[in-house]
């Protein structure tokens, strides 16, 4: 119990040293490590535990043992404990250095058995430096050996080459007897396969001793060997000519199989040619050699068909149509030369200098046969026909699709082709300076507008015979249809002018534009240019002069208006051609010669000045003529020359409407003081009030007959209210500025109410209604099948009421200009306006004929 108690009470004491509020011996956290430690290893050892003794380790279990021998029974105080401790602590020193001990002493045994080992090592190393010293000596006797015979090897192998050396040298020049043995004895056959290898190794020796001239009686070897190559190449040629000559004699004896013979020839000297033409660029001779074999060709080839090719030609000669000719004799020589040029590909694989002359002395004949047709001919149609056949059909057709085999014959087309635009060029330039520039109209070229009269009268009889023929055709057609019918024919038959008619045009311009169109496919584009701007100015030339003779004949109007007509058809006729009308032409320019000779003159005393002011030096270089480079534009010429006669047309169809008013009003206008103009007799009232008069009766009584000439002229509706709203704006714009003349002249009312000059709408209105009335009239005259339709509420309207009407409403909202700027802007808009052009037509030589025999009758 005391036991008990103790422990108890040591339990509290020790519990209270460390209780978590306020201990009585609080210890740190190393002193708590170390009694941690302690309780450890009391564990382990004191007398309350047992200890735990593994079953296979001995050692630690003896120690224990021991350990329970040396405790003593019981602790009585703390001395007791610190007096075991401190002899404890010693064992517990010498047990926990026992494993490092017993260690130590396993190293000491393990150096002892490394140290006889090393001691063994060195008996080895000391052995194997011996045998290594041993094989090194052997070593180096073995490789001294070795060197030595490989040193007698490479000697043998030197003594070799040597040999093949003096043996290849050798053989240079002991081959030469082989090949003099050889064509001395003709063993040589040119005809096996051996041919080549003679060839090469002939070859072969004289380009060595080409390059090797030191060596002794080379140059005795080489030229030896020359005459050995030529020798054979001699052989070749002499077979090559036998086997030609012996294939013509039996293509001359059957005319029947004239390219078979050669054809079989070629077989047996292909294999020749082959081999000169293989070398060619090896030494000159083959060349030579080759060009003598196409030689000898091309003189048996011509032997036999140069004569034949002739008599052919002449019996085609027989033909007078030349154009015929051409075709026949180049069909012929066409085939002739791809039949030759097949042929000569059988024998020779490359085009040769020799067979292009060979055909070209063939095809020359066609050239020696057809120029001096060409030389004596007049005609443009047939020069131009040739020129087509010689373009076209030979040179683009044929000679383009086989440059190869018909070059020859191309280079001679061609020619011929240059020979035939030469003649063709100067035989136009002298058909528009004599039968354009140079005509002389009859009276029928320039009855206009009767011829233009007539023929409307004679379109629209035949009109009125095919409407009525039209009205008694099958009564089971209905009256829509019939009806629908006259209406599109009548409007097919409105369409166009008579003056639009081919045959109707002014002789000059059809020559012009029939000239101008057999030009274009024939010539080149800047020889066609230079002519084209020569012949248009010719032409405009002819219009022009046409004009002012029908003027004077008959009316400016009428001259103005065929003037118009003419360039329009002229303007449409030459857009289709695309090529520039564009030419530059270079000129001297002499206009500072004056200014500088006059300054020479007033400094005659410096002439011979030795300053730098002499006078003449000075008139050198200000006196000098420049060069000038000018641009002609033929289309800019049809434009510009359109315009002015627009512009002369409107002046003169105001003047016509309006005699008088033009000179009163630029008189009125210029007149000062203004208020003298009415004190004047020219500018009375009653002279206003009769110029106002003649001016409206004008209106009434001429207006139509002008839009009747220009719808007879021109028959296009565009083109004619094109023309005709300046002209309505010319006669607005006069009455506009005489009302204004009456204001700023101080006319007084009564005397303007006297003079009557009407208001800018009136005279709109009156110009509207003239202008119904004689379209009225036109249409009176028609036949009684004028196209009528049907209103909504069942009257009848004229279809072409309604048009005009529509197109007087618009020119009713027009705004009115001055003069100039509706004259420039409408004549502009002429220029632009027209029908679409339509390619120039290529017509026959009898058409055209005819057309110059109606134009005289």
């Amino acid at each position: 119990m005391t036991d008990v108690n103790l422990s108890s009470e040591a339990n509290n004491l020790i519990y209270n040293w460390e209780r978590p509020n306020d201990p009585l011996a609080p210890l740190s956290n190393l002193q708590r490590n170390i009694v941690l430690d302690l309780c450890q290893e009391i564990k382990e050892i004191g007398p309350f535990y047992k200890l735990n003794i593994s079953k296979d380790d001995t050692v630690d279990e003896e120690l224990s043992n021991n350990r329970k021998e040396e405790l003593p029974d019981v602790l009585e105080n703390s001395r007791d404990f610190l007096a075991w401790y401190s002899k404890e602590e010693n064992n517990w020193l010498e047990r926990e250095d026992a494993v490092y001990v017993n260690y130590l002493d396993y190293l000491e045994k393990q150096r002892n058995e490394c140290n006889g080992l090393l001691v063994q090592v060195e008996k080895c190393l000391k052995n194997l430096r011996e045998l290594s010293h041993e094989y090194q000596l052997v070593s180096d006797k073995t490789n001294s050996l070795h060197q030595v015979s490989e040193e007698l090897i490479s000697d043998q192998m030197k003594l070799i080459q040597k040999k093949e050396a003096i043996k290849e040298r050798l053989n240079r020049f002991k081959s030469l007897d082989k090949f003099v043995q050889s064509l001395d004895n003709s063993t040589l056959s040119i005809h096996n396969n051996n041919l080549d290898t003679i060839l090469d190794q002939l070859n072969d020796h004289i380009k060595y001793h080409q390059h090797h001239v030191t060596f002794r009686e080379s140059h005795a070897y080489m030229s030896r060997y020359w005459q050995c190559l030529r020798r054979v190449l001699a052989l070749v040629r002499s077979n090559v000519g036998s086997g030609l000559a012996l294939a013509s004699q039996q293509a001359s004896a059957s005319q029947a199989y004239h390219y078979a013979k050669f054809q079989s020839a070629a077989v047996n000297l292909r294999p020749l040619l082959a081999a000169l033409e293989a070398r060619v660029d090896v030494f000159q001779d083959y060349n030579e050699v080759l060009i003598e074999c196409q030689e000898m060709y091309v003189t048996e080839r011509e032997s036999l068909i140069g004569p034949s090719v002739k008599r052919t030609l002449d019996d085609l000669s027989n033909e007078k149509d030349t154009c015929a000719l051409l075709r026949s004799a180049s069909a012929f020589l066409l085939h002739v030369s791809l039949d030759e040029h097949a042929l000569y590909t059988q024998f020779f694989s490359t085009s040769s200098e020799v067979f292009y002359r060979y055909l070209e002395r063939i095809c020359t004949s066609v050239y020696d046969k057809v120029r001096p047709l060409v030389i004596h001919m007049k005609h443009l149609e047939s020069l131009a026909e040739l020129c087509s056949i010689l373009r076209l059909e030979l040179l683009h057709e044929q000679v383009s699709t086989n440059k190869e085999a018909l070059a020859a014959f191309g280079s001679v087309a061609e020619q011929l082709l240059h020979d035939v635009q030469e003649r063709l060029v100067f035989r136009a330039l002298l058909y528009l300076r004599t039968d354009v520039a140079g005509y002389s109209p009859s009276p029928g070229d320039l009855a206009y507008p009767e011829k233009l009269h007539m023929m409307q009268q004679i379109a629209e009889s035949l009109q009125e015979q095919e409407m009525a023929s039209l009205s008694r055709c099958d009564s089971t057609a209905s009256l829509a249809s019939q009806e629908v019918a006259r209406i599109s024919h009548q409007a097919a038959g409105n369409t166009s002018s008579p003056a639009d008619l081919h045959g109707m045009w002014y002789p000059p311009l059809r020559r012009t534009l029939l000239c101008l169109s057999r030009l274009y496919r024939c010539l080149e584009r800047s020889t066609f240019q230079g002519i084209s701007q020569e012949a248009i100015s010719i032409c405009i030339e002819a219009i022009s002069v046409a004009a002012a003779q029908i003027s004077a004949n008959k009316s400016p109007l009428d001259g103005e208006m065929f003037q118009i007509k003419h360039l329009l058809i002229l303007r449409e006729q030459i857009a289709p051609f695309q090529v520039d009308f564009t030419v530059k032409e270079v000129a001297l320019d002499f206009s500072k010669m004056k200014t500088a000779a006059f300054q020479l003159y007033n400094k005659r005393t410096q002439v011979f000045s030795l300053s730098s002011n002499n006078a003449l030096l000075q008139f050198l270089l200000d006196g000098s003529p420049q060069v000038r480079e000018h641009l002609l534009d033929s289309r800019k010429d049809v434009d510009r020359r359109l315009k002015t006669s627009c512009e002369a047309f409107i002046a003169h169809a105001t003047n016509h409407l309006l005699p008088g008013f033009k000179e009163f009003l630029d008189k009125a206008e210029r007149w000062v003081p203004k208020e003298a103009v009415q004190k004047e007799s020219w500018g009375k009232p009653t002279e206003v009030a009769q110029l106002v008069k003649n001016g409206l009766k004008g209106i009434k009584s001429k207006l139509g007959s002008i839009q009747a000439t220009m719808h007879l002229y021109l028959a296009n509706k565009n083109t004619e209210f094109i023309l005709y709203t300046p002209i309505k704006n010319n006669v607005i714009g006069w009455f506009t500025r005489l009302h204004q003349i009456l204001i700023s002249c101080s006319y007084s009312a009564d005397e303007i109410i006297q003079i009557g000059c009407p208001t800018a709408e009136q005279v709109a209105l009156m110009l509207s209604s003239a202008s119904l009335a004689s379209q009225s009239g036109q249409r009176s005259r028609r036949t009684s099948e004028q196209p009528r339709v049907e209103t909504e509420n069942g009257m009848e309207k004229d279809v072409d009421d309604t048009v005009f009407k529509k197109q007087d409403s618009l020119k009713e909202s027009s705004v009115i200009k001055t003069d100039n700027d509706v004259i420039k802007n409408d004549t502009d808009h002429c220029l632009q306006e027209g029908n679409n052009p339509s390619p120039p037509e290529r017509t026959d030589v009898e058409d055209s004929k005819k057309h110059n025999n109606q134009s005289e009758n």
